[in-house]
């Protein structure tokens, strides 16, 4: 009899796990895709619109009310409704009292009014409670199911409770809900969509400048002036060679760039003495933007590794190679193995190919799905540890190819240095004050500043 018992109460419905009516205003393209995903994870869901015929592009198992009535019905009121036509709420504001209004609403430019689109919402309604979220989820993704538990909401209002109700749905939708603060963060997370790559900005600019400034230099050096003093005509450099220079040339610079920062913060706390006054803004957002440089570094890596590969089938290596052997046939004379050459030659591939190789595991390891399955020292170790030793190998690299034409008179054309040269400069300096930094006598104050210790206490107020 007892088992019976608790089968029939293991098969009942738990009542207690129902969710919550949900009203949403409005049935355009995100309105109905949020009702739909809704339904789908088992909320009631009722629409409040203008017009209550039932259409085929509303969920099937959606009410459509009028709006007075559909926000009689729930609790949660989600305003899927364009910031200028919000003045049909005005009428529902007995009705609205005391309820949690979500707004999603996004503008068509930064700033596009003084106060947020959630602020404004509030003073439309004083007795509801207003709460900022959805605005950063499109209608696509929610249709399509493109929604992973890494895709974070931003909400935020002055209303913990009705902040916790709208995160439970976020959770139940399968994202990832990120409390922001009061309704005054509205404005950023409004402005936030419409940001395009807010931190790729610095190094996508930089890393077209530093381009254009090789390509040119290239050009000057490899096309140029061997037309003029040689008579040679070499405008074909254009497609493959001088590519092939800038490549590796941009992707150590913007590799040292990557942790020049870091040095340079280094030293700050040591002549500072302190670690809680703030850094220069310049440094700042220098310091924020070092993944998107490194990601960058890793694409001219990339792109040099291909461009490398492709090289013994060109035209101009071919026949570079027949003209040495036929030379050698001429002259019935072989040319003996330079045991020298070959040894940096195959130095020389050996550490392009192991920088190449720790380079790539740096950059997976900056993946947001990859960096949140490893524990911060982990993270740390693979970032500063693993990235110096990337630095070195690919410095290295450039080093054993190039370190000849330092003493070379015949490489400085019109007295400029190879680009290769150029290249060694950041990712040397940064080298050397990290060697200087991991001594003893200076990294051990250093440690202890970064632990808390002020040479003189003052500074940190």
């Amino acid at each position: 009899m007892n088992t019976n018992s608790s089968n029939m109460m293991a098969l009942a419905p738990n009542t207690s796990n129902k969710r919550e009516t949900v009203c949403i205003f409005g049935t355009g393209d995100f309105g109905r895709a949020l009702g739909h995903k809704m339904i789908q994870c088992g909320y009631p869901v009722v629409y409040g619109s203008r017009s209550t015929q039932i259409s085929n592009l509303i969920p099937k198992d959606a009410e459509v009310l009028s709006h007075a009535e559909a926000a009689q019905k729930a609790a949660i009121i989600i305003v899927a409704i364009q910031r200028q036509h919000y003045n049909f709420l005005t009428p529902l504001a007995e009705i609205l009292r005391g309820k949690v209004v979500v707004d999603i609403s996004n503008n068509l430019k930064l700033n596009q009014y003084p106060e947020s689109n959630a602020e404004y919402l509030a003073q439309l309604l004083p007795g509801a409670r207003v709460v900022k979220a959805f605005n950063t989820v499109s209608a696509w993704a929610l249709q399509s199911g493109a929604l992973d538990a890494s895709r974070q909401v931003f909400v935020c209002g002055d209303d913990m409770e009705a902040k916790q109700m709208v995160m439970n749905i976020v959770r139940a939708l399968g994202l990832t809900p990120l409390d922001q603060g009061s309704l005054l963060a509205a404005q950023e997370i409004e402005n936030y969509p419409l940001q395009l790559f807010p931190m790729w900005k610095f190094p996508i600019f930089l890393s077209l400048g530093l381009s254009a400034f090789f390509f040119f230099y290239c050009l000057a050096l490899d096309v140029i002036y061997t037309y003029v003093y040689e008579k040679n005509n070499f405008s074909f450099f254009i497609a493959i060679t001088i590519p092939n220079q800038i490549c590796p040339v941009m992707a150590l610079i913007l590799l040292g760039l990557v942790y020049l920062p870091g040095v340079l913060a280094a030293i700050i706390q040591l002549y500072r003495g302190t670690k809680y006054r703030r850094f220069p803004d310049w440094l700042d957002k220098w310091m924020l933007c070092r993944k998107q440089l490194g990601l960058i570094a890793l694409a001219f890596a990339s792109l040099h590794a291909v461009f490398t590969l492709v090289s013994p089938i060109r035209s101009f290596v071919k026949w570079r190679t027949s003209k040495a052997i036929i030379s050698q046939v001429l002259n019935n004379k072989t040319e003996p193995l330079d045991t020298t050459n070959a040894w940096l030659s195959d130095s020389y591939l050996a550490l392009g190919i192991l920088g190449f190789f720790f380079f790539v595991l740096v950059g997976i390891t900056s993946l947001p799905s990859v960096s949140n399955s490893v524990n911060w020292r982990e993270f740390r170790f693979v970032q500063s540890k693993l990235g110096y030793v990337t630095l070195i190998l690919c410095t290295a690299h450039t080093l054993v190819y190039g370190g000849k034409w330092f003493l070379s008179p015949s490489a400085y054309k019109w007295y400029l240095p190879n680009i290769y040269m150029l290249s060694l400069v950041v990712p040397c300096t940064v080298l050397v004050v990290k060697f200087v930094l991991i001594f003893p006598c200076v990294d051990k104050p250093l440690t202890q500043i970064r632990q808390g210790w002020e040479r003189n206490p003052k500074y940190s107020e």
